[in-house]
């Protein structure tokens, strides 16, 4: 069975999945379009270049329409709620599929985990909306759910449009960008450091009935308004509004749902690794699977997986992270600038040890927003000036932290947690001091994990920067434009690389470099 499933509204994306299999999600946002994009035409004529037949089922996510009036298809919420009936589709018959976007968060947390079966999981969906648990038994059905706080997502980046004096009074949604960079800066405080009136601001902050329009005017009094997001009291709020927003989810966790069952985590809430960190140490859950894809960008996936258990029974997706294109070759690097070489690990450690910044593509796009050695940055990790350095090319706020790439066989001696996490989705420490170029100001770093098996060139190039240096660990942020989602083209490669003053760029097996004189020409 052939299932093409859409998800409208922003993180616009189409998943398609044969037999149990996931073939392609395509993000409307890849490609250098603006992020959170909304679905674009070239996505679905991406689709349809690729689809090998007409499907069998059209699987349409719910939304909302603008302000949260009126639906489309099934509707934003509702954990039960599924339409089903024949329809035309370019002239043929396929079936018509449509479920709330609550429920493809939750499709998607238990259909993208491990193949286990359990008598019952619990699943937490917690985004920009959604603040839920759902207590699911072997035939993922919910039978029973726990409401914790609605729009956590919101809550925590509200906070950060509120120190923001560049985000108006009136008339806007919390910005999305706004959790990550929050994020950023909890960690340069301490709750402990929260004064009344911060404390005050907080509270008051997670006792909004609703946030589809950020209250800013309402926040004049207190000492949040304007006092600019890296101001030591936005801080200090980020921090506690980061552990109130845990300690009340994990509050409900330990007193209403039953222990030693799988969490399964799900909502752009999921990508704070943070939280995540926090919900294998809990100890209430007898394991914690969080997707690549957790926030919207895995929507599609959801759907696509709910009209799988509906028309088939079949549960559990098989899936690669690595299932966006393939890197498009649509224009040869001017050879009067770029010298061609075949790839040679040992000579890009090399340059990698000395300073030198790389472009890396590798094969198919990663699902999700993390770059994870397919679409990446890679620089050396000692240096804080490295990591200065990528965040101006990323047009980055320099209190944000570059993450790691990890060969699996270093991590016990580059990091004090030694566990896998090849999707880059869980905070440990750093225990390697000469790792500055990749350690928060808490002493932290989200790294991504990589065995020969599961990735074998960056495993490759890993294996030979530790011959050079002694430890295989690299800068890995994203190949990506301010705004914008993973550069996809040759064209826009070079163009990048140029504007930036990146000299080197691998693609597949050909390596590209420069010289300083010839980026300018």
């Amino acid at each position: 069975m052939l299932v093409m499933a859409i998800k409208p509204g922003h993180d616009g994306s189409i998943a398609v999945v044969e037999d149990g299999r996931l073939l392609w999600c395509l993000e409307s946002e890849k490609d250098t379009f603006p992020r959170y994009s909304r679905l674009t035409p070239s996505t679905l004529l991406h689709v349809a270049e690729r689809l090998p037949r007409m499907p069998d089922v059209v699987a349409l996510g719910g939304w909302s329409k603008d302000q949260g009036i009126g639906k489309i298809a099934a509707g934003y919420i509702g954990e039960h709620t599924v339409q089903r009936r024949p329809m035309s589709f370019f002239g043929s018959q396929v079936e018509y599929f449509s479920s709330t976007h609550e429920r493809s968060h939750i499709m998607m947390a238990l259909g993208m985990a491990p193949p286990e079966e359990h008598e019952l999981e619990t699943v937490l969906v917690w985004e920009g909306i959604t603040g839920a648990f759902y207590v699911v038994d072997r035939d993922w059905r919910v039978v029973r759910s726990e409401p914790v706080l609605n729009a956590p997502g919101e809550r925590y980046s509200f906070l950060f449009s509120l120190a923001d004096p560049t985000f108006p009074d009136r008339g806007r949604a919390p910005r999305p960008e706004g959790s990550g960079k929050l994020m950023a800066l909890a960690a340069y405080g301490d709750p402990k450091d929260a004064d009344k009136d911060i404390t005050a601001t907080v509270d008051r902050i997670l006792a909004l009935p609703h946030l589809f329009m950020a209250p800013k005017h309402e926040f004049r009094d207190t000492p949040l308004y304007n006092a600019g997001v890296q101001s030591q009291a936005c801080k200090v709020a980020a921090a506690l509004l980061s552990q109130r927003l845990f300690e009340r989810f994990a509050d409900v966790a330990v007193n209403r749902l039953p222990a030693g069952t799988p969490l399964r985590i799900s909502g752009g809430c999921g990508l704070n690794c943070d939280w995540n960190a926090a919900w294998r140490s809990l100890g209430h859950f007898s394991s914690v699977f969080v997707p690549p894809c957790t926030n919207d960008s895995g929507s599609a996936i959801g759907t696509a997986i709910d009209a799988m258990v509906a028309h088939e029974g079949r549960r559990h997706l098989d899936w690669n992270v690595y299932s966006g294109l393939e890197f498009e070759h649509n224009r040869a690097p001017n050879p009067e600038v770029w010298r061609h070489r075949r790839r040679d690990d040992a000579a890009i450690a090399e340059a990698l040890a000395a300073g030198r910044v790389f472009a890396w593509v590798q094969g198919r796009w990663e699902i999700g927003p993390r770059a994870l050695g397919h679409r990446s940055l890679l620089a050396e990790p000692f240096s804080t000036a490295t990591r200065d350095r990528l965040n101006d090319i990323k047009q980055r706020e320099g209190y944000r932290p570059i993450a790691p790439v990890v060969r699996i066989e270093d991590a016990a001696d580059a990091f004090i947690e030694d566990f896998e996490d090849e999707h880059m989705l869980y905070f440990r420490r750093v225990r390697d001091s000469r790792l500055a170029g990749v350690t928060h100001v808490d002493g932290s770093a989200r790294a991504q994990t990589v065995s020969a098996e599961q990735e074998p060139v960056l495993h490759g190039l890993l294996t030979a920067f530790a011959e050079r240096t002694g430890i295989g660990v690299l800068c890995n942020t994203s190949l990506n434009l301010k705004g914008h989602g993973f550069v996809n083209r040759m064209s826009d490669l070079a163009r990048y690389c140029h504007e930036n003053e990146v000299r080197d760029m691998v693609v597949g097996d050909d390596w590209y470099s420069s010289e300083p004189e010839q980026q300018g020409t």
